[in-house]
């Protein structure tokens, strides 16, 4: 998939929600039912997911009917699968906003303007997000949390942050 058609994680399928193939969906969008507008969800390599064809808000997301899954079983089945929408699809941010998404693939420079290394990916395991920083010099990649005193800037249009490396990784 090129570069300028990539996918936004926007939820995940918890499992079943009754026993007529309804499925529950932890959402990571700010209003969990927004997810239910972009109907057509994709898995991460791009190929269809799911079709929501309604939704209403429940404990923790949204509970979804969709295309093709008419049974309990069907809909436990698909527990854990990440689902996605091409970043086309999401309204552009206000001028001084953006997307965890648009990060990726910007070049790392120091306050100094050295370059460092670029964003591969936007990562968060449980206490926040971190971005994963591939170095300039090669070797293997490391990780910098996502804070304003180690990422003081983020230039979007000028295709970088200003990174503070940690102690460890200089």
């Amino acid at each position: 998939m090129p570069a300028d058609d990539r996918l936004i994680a926007v939820g995940r399928v918890a499992g079943a929600f009754g026993v007529r193939g309804e499925v529950r969906i932890s959402t990571f969008t700010e209003e969990p039912l927004a997810l239910a507008r972009f109907r057509e969800l994709k898995r991460q390599d791009g190929s269809p997911a799911l079709t929501i064809t309604s939704a209403r808000e429940g404990k923790d997301g949204i509970v979804v009917r969709c295309s093709g899954i008419e049974t309990k079983e069907q809909a436990d089945a698909l527990r854990g699968l990440r689902l996605f929408i091409p970043r086309e699809a999401l309204p552009e941010p206000d001028e001084d906003e953006f997307y965890l998404a648009d990060l990726i693939g910007l070049a790392a420079v120091t306050p100094e303007g050295e370059r460092i290394g670029k964003v591969k990916s936007v990562q968060d395991f449980g206490a926040g997000d971190i971005l994963e920083i591939i170095p300039e010099e090669g070797g293997p990649t490391w990780y910098l949390p996502f804070t304003r005193d180690a990422v003081p800037e983020v230039k979007i249009a000028d295709g970088l942050i200003v990174a503070v490396r940690p102690n460890e990784i200089e």
